[in-house]
């Protein structure tokens, strides 16, 4: 494959990715990650595999009853079986409590994958963040 064809992969990667957050698709984002990913900046600690990983953002979605991640397209860069890239991210989450409230999120997911066996996987996920705003 040509490294345009990778990098149109890995755009379709983290527009799954987005998806399964906003559909509550936990399966669907399992799939996204490799076994043993590891996350930074969505917390205090660094999470290492997907497992673990899932489960945070499973019970962290309990707060909301929708959210929105609007993505920009990544800029990637591809070697060989690895990539990196930078996505800009736009989240805005529908608060249970209080009823009506939102928080939105400005953000740049740094993201680096592994290709095996012809598909590509997140393998470190980091959240760099640029802002927030909650209402009310």
């Amino acid at each position: 494959m040509s490294a345009t064809d990778d990098r149109h992969r890995i755009q379709d990667l983290m527009l799954a990715y987005a998806a399964a957050v906003d559909d509550n698709d936990m399966a669907a984002y399992r799939d996204c990650f490799d076994d043993n990913v590891e996350i930074v900046g969505f917390g205090e600690s660094v999470i290492h595999g997907a497992d673990q990983w899932v489960a945070s953002v499973s019970s962290q979605l309990d707060a909301f009853t929708a959210t929105q991640h609007l993505l920009s397209p990544p800029l990637a860069t591809v070697a060989g079986d690895r990539a990196s890239a930078r996505t800009d991210v736009q989240a805005l989450h529908f608060l249970k409590t209080p009823a009506g409230g939102t928080f939105t999120l400005w953000a740049t997911y740094l993201t680096d994958f592994i290709q095996i066996q012809n598909t590509w996987k997140i393998a470190r996920h980091e959240l760099l963040v640029r802002g927030t705003h909650q209402h009310p």
